[in-house]
């Protein structure tokens, strides 16, 4: 069987480079750990800077919800950015604003003021969202290509995990998110804590090697010849390079204007790609994420149990999208959707079921809050770690694989970038809509979130092909004329 190495050498032959491809994409992936703390650090916070700055139900969703609209134009524009200045060049200026972002986040004067940062922090995070899980199908052999971009979402879990530890650690150890601790409230550590990731990020970016693809695309064929022969190991790189510049227009860079086709202004796999991305978001993961701690309080839970389960929770999600990186190579990228989709209309009709029996209490305030009696709140806590471990097995990991690998050479960074930015845009629509839908009922919110978790099986099932093991350069934009990794290249 040939592999990428473009010659009939078995695949053993790249074994001793695999190494080396795991730890570029592991430095990409990064990007992902980024967008995971982001997720998930304003968790801890959010209470916080609600009773702070004196904020209503609906601008405390919004100062949520602003840094995805950064992420929506970050990803917008990465893909034609890094289609002219390279991969890793875009990948530093994602650190740099996330870096910034941090520090002006944690020294916020108002809400407005944080609502900036947050926003700079959104263009870091939706530049990372892109440039991940592209640079790592670009640097990927195909035999492994879905479990190195699985790492992206690896790397979005333990971000979400470090997050909601390290909110839980200045929350607990000042006496509350709003006390202070070493001159400054804790919420505001849990900001600034994220210089640390962003400048690790920004390093890595400085030392791994450019895409291959990237230079085949701006005519340094002697640059990739040696990026493919040094990192992925290939003993006839120069075969590869053929291969790539048959699929790529060295004389055009790509933009927006390639992906238009006949089906609504746009080609049907860009449709695919933009369908596939907010179905991810659709069912509701990042509501778990950005309000579990203050979900969990409302159906009974103290504040330091509901920052316990949130950790656990993160925890329950790093640990099954491991799973997911041993499975996606094995039994394909189809199935394990098809399978997640019905665990997350499983679990997630539980949480909808449970909160029927939800009784209303009314705070000094005048706010109302839901409160969950026994077992009602043990259903509902375990269907929302059974809708993570769901979604973490398949949707969260397989739909960042498949959107880095799914579209032709030609237009990857543009259609990833217009995907990528239609998940965010979701992404917005769901976290800003929650706590309204909540006020009024967290059984119609959880009862929406049911519904397209049943939509996104149908999805699946009529709309997505297998790409297991198929190389980038068959990625024609119908998957039916897609030929597996196996088939000998055509000359």
């Amino acid at each position: 069987m040939s592999d990428v190495t473009g010659d009939s050498s078995p695949a053993p032959q790249l074994s001793e480079h695999h190494g080396k491809v795991v730890m570029l994409s592991i430095a990409a992936a990064m990007g992902g750990f980024l967008f995971g703390f982001d997720s998930s650090v304003i968790n801890g916070a959010v209470d916080a800077v609600e009773d702070n700055f004196e904020l209503s139900s609906f601008v405390t969703g919004f100062v949520v919800a602003i840094a995805l609209l950064g992420c929506a134009a970050g990803a917008w524009y990465a893909g034609r950015w890094a289609d002219k200045w390279g991969r890793t060049r875009v990948m530093l200026i994602g650190a740099i604003l996330f870096f910034v972002s941090s520090l002006g986040a944690g020294f916020a004067f108002s809400v407005w003021d944080l609502a900036f940062w947050r926003l700079v922090g959104g263009l870091g995070i939706g530049i990372a969202s892109v440039i991940a899980p592209a640079y790592i199908a670009e640097i990927a052999p195909a035999s492994m290509r879905g479990r190195l971009g699985s790492l992206q979402q690896l790397a979005i879990t333990i971000g979400i995990f470090v997050a909601l530890l390290s909110d839980a650690f200045w929350a607990n150890t000042a006496g509350g998110a709003n006390d202070v601790i070493f001159g400054l409230q804790a919420w505001r550590w849990m900001f600034i804590v994220g210089v640390v990731p962003s400048a690790v990020y920004g390093i890595l970016a400085l030392q791994i090697p450019e895409s291959p693809r990237y230079l085949v695309a701006t005519g340094e064929l002697k640059k990739a010849t040696e990026v493919l022969r040094r990192w992925v190991g290939m003993r006839a790189p120069e075969k590869k390079v053929e291969e790539i510049q048959k699929t790529i227009d060295r004389e055009h860079t790509p933009s927006t204007k390639d992906l238009r086709g006949n089906t609504f202004g746009l080609m049907p796999i860009v449709w695919v790609g933009i369908a596939l991305s907010a179905f991810q978001q659709l069912v509701g993961i990042n509501v778990i994420f950005y309000y579990s701690t203050t979900l969990w309080q409302a159906v009974g839970f103290s504040e330091s149990n509901s920052f316990v389960i949130s950790v656990i929770t993160s925890v329950t999600n790093v640990a099954v999208t491991v799973i997911a990186i041993l499975l996606v190579d094995k039994i394909g990228r189809r199935i394990l959707l098809l399978v997640g989709s019905v665990g997350m209309a499983v679990s997630l009709g539980a949480m909808t079921l449970a909160f029927t029996q939800a009784v209303m209490t009314t705070a000094s305030d005048g706010t109302q809050t839901p409160q969950l009696g026994s077992p009602w709140n043990g259903i509902a806590l375990v269907g929302a770690n059974l809708f993570v471990v769901s979604f973490g097995a398949t949707w969260g990991p397989v739909v960042w694989v498949l959107l880095g690998e799914m579209f032709p050479n030609r237009i990857r960074g543009a259609a990833l970038s217009v995907a990528a930015a239609a998940q965010w845009l979701t992404n917005f629509v769901v976290t800003t809509t929650f706590p309204p839908l909540s006020s009024v009922s967290l059984v119609l919110a959880y009862g929406l979130y049911t519904g397209f978790a049943v939509l996104s099986f149908f999805f699946v099932l009529w709309k997505i092909s297998e790409t297991k093991g198929i190389e980038l350069e068959d990625m024609s934009g119908d998957v039916r004329s897609r030929r597996p990794a196996s088939a000998p290249a055509q000359t």
